[in-house]
């Protein structure tokens, strides 16, 4: 569900594709709200506005692709969605709570339980194992090492890596090594999975690879967001959206929140929670 901004106020409706009646579902709870959010850099006249006033609903397994050019305001959007940012007006909702009320601390807490990020450039610590790498947001969290070693088995052997636990990130592939990111990212059950342009650093064959990975997690329930540029991964979610000049200027809906996402090449094995 996405509530016009300014921008949509001012003759510039979304590019929407409305679904027949019967493929829409009931009301799902929103994982992520925004309202009316704007982001302000700068003061008086070098001040620059990221973003201007975008409203958005993301709902329970959804899988939503938002796009935009460089300088379109997507990246902002991701860190506010991250809770890496704040909003310079409005308000930023995620699993119902309202994240203007918490401070630094509570947010950091926040990120850690209710967010898995997935970045373009892996971020893995280079001398620890892919199992290592695995557990550290388990370690934050102070989950005691038996169970944060069976959590990242489990995460790993979802993304196809079970053989690889002991391998370091040198030792892995590109491809591989994102696959890792993907498990870390599983590996506290969050609330969504947030991909910042994560086929950046890909091939063609090892970008396939890991859209099939996030299609199979949507398809097992759970929520994604992926920030992008190419169309090729965009048409794996369930709905586009695009951001222009800190607008969102079209939010095209192309399969329910509960649906198989549209390019799922192959089954699901029974239910991915690590």
């Amino acid at each position: 569900m996405i509530r016009p901004g300014p921008h949509h106020a001012a003759g510039a409706p979304p590019e929407t594709q409305p679904l027949p009646a019967a493929e829409l579902e009931p009301e799902r709870k929103p994982v992520i709200r925004l309202v009316s959010v704007v982001k302000t850099y700068g003061t008086g006249e070098a001040a620059v506005q990221a973003l201007r006033g975008v409203s958005l609903d993301v709902v329970e397994r959804d899988y939503v692709a938002i796009m935009g050019a460089s300088g379109s305001g997507k990246s902002t959007l991701m860190n506010i969605i991250g809770c890496l940012d704040v909003p310079s007006e409005g308000e930023f909702l995620i699993d119902g709570i309202d994240t203007g009320t918490l401070d630094e601390q509570q947010l950091a807490v926040l990120r850690n339980r209710k967010i898995g990020f997935v970045f373009q450039a892996f971020n893995l610590i280079p001398r620890m194992s892919a199992l290592a790498n695995v557990e550290l947001p388990l370690s934050y969290a102070g989950v005691k090492a038996a169970e944060r070693r069976r959590r990242a088995e489990a995460a790993l052997l979802l993304v196809g890596l079970a053989e690889r636990t002991d391998a370091q990130p040198k030792q892995l592939s590109g491809g591989q090594q994102q696959r890792v990111a993907v498990a870390r990212a599983l590996v506290t059950s969050p609330s969504l999975i947030l991909a910042d342009e994560p086929t950046g650093n890909l091939d063609t064959r090892a970008s396939h690879d890991l859209m099939d990975v996030f299609d199979r997690l949507n398809a097992a329930g759970r929520t994604i967001v992926v920030i992008t540029h190419e169309a090729d991964v965009a048409k794996h979610a369930k709905r586009i959206i695009g951001v222009q000049d800190g607008h969102i200027v079209s939010d095209r809906r192309v399969t329910p929140p509960g649906a198989l996402p549209p390019l799922l090449r192959r089954p699901v094995d029974g239910p991915v929670r690590p």
